[in-house]
């Protein structure tokens, strides 16, 4: 009896997948477009983090840059200011 139970249920399982075969195709394409575009989006994601990452680093190469002149600039007033003398 159990056998027959069971030999029932697997053959409706097997025609129950077999006539939503179009509806699952559909979705696995309409999930295969979705993974696609995320896939695209990842992509274009990363690309823009290696862009902000280089302007990144040459903003940082600027500001030191600019604060070692700025020290140079100091040092040379602090010589200049040290030079006079009041009579």
């Amino acid at each position: 009896m159990k056998a027959k139970l069971l030999v029932g249920l697997a053959m409706s399982g097997l025609l129950f997948g077999c006539a939503n075969t179009a509806d699952l195709e559909a979705q696995v394409s309409e999930l295969s477009n979705k993974v696609d575009d995320l896939s695209n989006q990842v992509g274009s994601l990363s690309a823009q983090h290696s862009e902000m990452n280089s302007n990144i680093n040459a903003t940082k190469s600027a500001a030191m840059e600019a604060q070692q002149e700025a020290e140079r600039a100091n040092a040379r007033i602090d010589n200049m200011a040290s030079g006079y003398r009041k009579k």
